[in-house]
């Protein structure tokens, strides 16, 4: 970091708490508690003070006052977001701290302060951080995926979603560490992260999900074709096997024990049959009977009678169940599959 920059965060953290204790006054000036009471024409009665129990603060009022949040609460503010969190409605917060965006920062040249990053890229990655309602550490489970306020880049404004990882440490998206939790405000809970979250993409959602290592390795046996295509604007639905998927396509022929056994020929035309281009179909958008044209330009047909289930063109694989919806990225969404699609 040049002496420049420690510079201008050293007088950003002085303005800061002036600014700080400006709008703690200011936020607090503006909340007002109406007490009722009643009178008893005989009797003087002395109001008793119930002990008070459970959050006081809201969690701009929290982020405000806690030191680790300061460029958080800069970066809300540049983006007109501190009154969502004043309100009633409830949130859940991931915070990253004051390095984090420190971090961020140094990952574009032309960031020299969060004021510097466009309004719709800063709004969009804010928003990726806050999820509706109050969502607890205990709540949180492997292998899981929390939608956020996030909607960039989708086509019906679907939210995109956050990855979560227990097992380990509590980590969002393979990158970000939680580092405190369940700081519990009037209006949700807010979890303190070491890192800024920024929405992804489908090819970047399987990169950083364990059980689609062997698909990505699948995508990368093919260069970059396959993983640039299906990072480009989309919209894509997926249907991603997992690595057991993987595994039992290696165990139905002898002659196969890794990837790189299957000819090129067959694993491109097995691939991109996983593939609908054109379309972000979530799973109440699917319908019975429904035909979905692959990339490669084989069909699979949707089969809701008992599950949600996909028909392939190959009549001796039967129906292959569908064991995760909704993993939304900013160009399309992923949908979890039991095995390998077979054209």
């Amino acid at each position: 970091m040049t002496d420049s920059m420690l510079y201008f965060l050293n007088r950003k953290n002085n303005k800061m708490k002036n600014w700080k204790k400006f709008l703690i006054i200011f936020l607090s000036a503006s909340i007002s508690t109406t007490f009722s009471s009643c009178e008893d024409d005989e009797d003087d009665i002395t109001p008793v003070t119930q002990p008070t129990t459970g959050p006081t603060q809201n969690i701009a009022e929290i982020a405000i006052a806690d030191s680790r949040t300061d460029s958080l609460v800069v970066a809300l503010e540049t983006a007109n977001l501190v009154a969502t969190f004043t309100g009633t409605t409830e949130y859940t917060v991931f915070a990253p701290t004051n390095q984090a965006f420190i971090n961020l920062l140094g990952t574009n040249s032309a960031w020299n302060r969060i004021s510097d990053i466009d309004a719709t890229t800063l709004t969009n990655v804010l928003l990726y951080h806050v999820t509706a309602g109050k969502v607890f550490a205990s709540d949180l489970t492997d292998n899981t995926y929390i939608n956020t306020l996030n909607t960039q880049g989708s086509v019906n404004n679907e939210a995109t979603v956050i990855e979560v990882d227990i097992a380990g440490g509590a980590k969002l998206n393979n990158s970000s560490n939680v580092e405190a939790v369940d700081i519990e405000a009037t209006n949700g809970v807010i979890h303190i992260i070491d890192a800024v979250l920024l929405p992804r993409n489908i090819v970047e959602l399987a990169i950083i999900d364990e059980r689609f290592t062997s698909l990505v390795a699948a995508l990368t046996v093919f260069g970059d074709t396959l993983t640039g295509a299906l990072s480009g604007n989309g919209p894509f639905t997926v249907f991603a096997p997992t690595n057991d998927a993987f595994q039992r396509l290696l165990d139905s022929d002898t002659t196969w024990n890794s990837l790189s056994d299957i000819p090129r020929a067959t694993l491109n035309a097995v691939l991109t049959y996983h593939v609908v281009s054109g379309a972000n179909a979530q799973a109440d958008e699917i319908t019975q009977d429904q035909v979905l044209t692959t990339l490669n330009g084989s069909q699979l047909t949707v089969d809701l009678s008992a599950g949600a289930q996909l028909i392939t063109s190959n009549m001796a694989q039967g129906n292959v169940s569908i064991i995760v919806t909704d993993v939304q990225g900013t160009n399309g969404v992923i949908h979890a599959v039991e095995n390998v699609l077979l054209p």
